[in-house]
């Protein structure tokens, strides 16, 4: 009897498939679920960039210890990220001189590129941290628009616009925006910056201007090209020359005689104090027209050739502080009267 169930059971066993044991394990288990998102680059999650900041720093200042100075760290710490760097391209980047070091060919070309990057990173950081509706919002412009077009406005920007701050700093140099605080520059020219928004606020023209006394007693001017015989006030960035010669603006010039102003306020204020004719831009001249000081010494008006832009960096424009800058900007901007 036992025998026969044992070889029943034999029987049985033959008849059962033997199942792999990688499949048993996988049948044992859940599919995993399938990622969808992209796969990261491998390439891309080995960069160095600790060491590309580096390499940065030492082409900038042509020394591994500057280098280190402005970063925090020691001169060790700073040849070793490079050798990293030099390993992972499998090339020679600087090259030690008696002086401090030099990029070599291949560091030349490679720095443009770094160098991008690391600005663009640094913009993309700013945008971020940024306060999207409200805060402080940085305007770089000159001198000359704040005092004389903007000041007078922002009584109602502030009343409209209580949790924006506005920063504004006035200076000549054009605005680096991956580089520095700025959100918005003001400024005169072409509208066509690389790489950035650039929107026209207003045409700007030229004007010819006196005191109601000098008006008075030389005259009104014999349409363009006429002085009529008016003392003169130069401006270095409104020169003559445009008036009397039609010629367009090219760059600043100084005259041979005569006093002249790099201010185009400070002329302005010259001619208001009876010095003489001026020659300025209708848009700086809105308040010595309206309080009477200044007058129009003819009615023709010339094209200056720059006009005013609101500009940024595209990216910027999805941060609403700027966008509601912008819109009140053209809103005035359209509001004022050509010449």
């Amino acid at each position: 009897m036992a025998d026969s169930l044992q070889g029943l059971a034999l029987r049985q066993n033959r008849r059962v498939k033997k199942v792999p044991t990688a499949r048993r394990r996988s049948a044992s288990r859940p599919a995993a679920r399938k990622d969808q998102s992209a796969p990261a680059s491998p390439a891309r999650e080995r960069l160095p960039l600790a060491a590309l900041r580096m390499f940065a720093a030492v082409a900038a200042r042509c020394s591994f210890s500057e280098a280190a100075e402005a970063l925090h760290l020691s001169t060790a710490a700073v040849s070793m990220q490079i050798k990293t760097l030099e390993d992972y391209l499998q090339v020679r980047l600087l090259r030690r001189t008696p002086q401090g070091a030099e990029l070599t060919a291949e560091g030349e070309r490679l720095m443009p590129y770094v160098q991008r990057g690391l600005d663009e990173l640094e913009q993309g950081f700013r945008m971020v941290r940024a306060e999207r509706s409200g805060g402080v919002l940085v305007v770089s412009m000159l001198s000359s628009f704040l005092n004389s077009w903007l000041t007078a406005r922002l009584p109602d920007f502030f009343a409209s616009h209580p949790d924006i701050d506005l920063r504004m700093q006035c200076t000549t140099a054009l605005a680096d925006f991956s580089r520095s605080d700025v959100h918005v520059a003001i400024r005169m020219g072409r509208g066509n910056w690389p790489r950035l928004h650039a929107e026209k606020l207003f045409d700007e023209f030229l004007v010819p201007l006196c005191t109601p006394q000098l008006l008075e007693r030389h005259g009104t001017l014999d349409g363009q090209r006429s002085t009529a015989g008016y003392p003169l006030v130069h401006s270095s960035s409104e020169p003559w020359e445009m008036w009397i010669e039609g010629c367009a603006y090219s760059s600043d010039r100084w005259p041979e005689r005569g006093a002249a102003f790099d201010d185009s306020v400070a002329v302005l204020s010259a001619a208001a104090h009876g010095q003489g004719l001026v020659l300025s831009r209708w848009s700086l001249a809105q308040s010595f027209l309206a309080s009477g000081q200044l007058v129009r010494a003819s009615s023709a008006a010339i094209p200056y050739g720059l006009n005013c832009h609101f500009v940024c960096s595209p990216a910027y424009l999805e941060i609403q502080k700027v966008q509601l800058f912008r819109q009140w900007l053209l809103r005035h901007a359209a509001a004022m009267p050509l010449p």
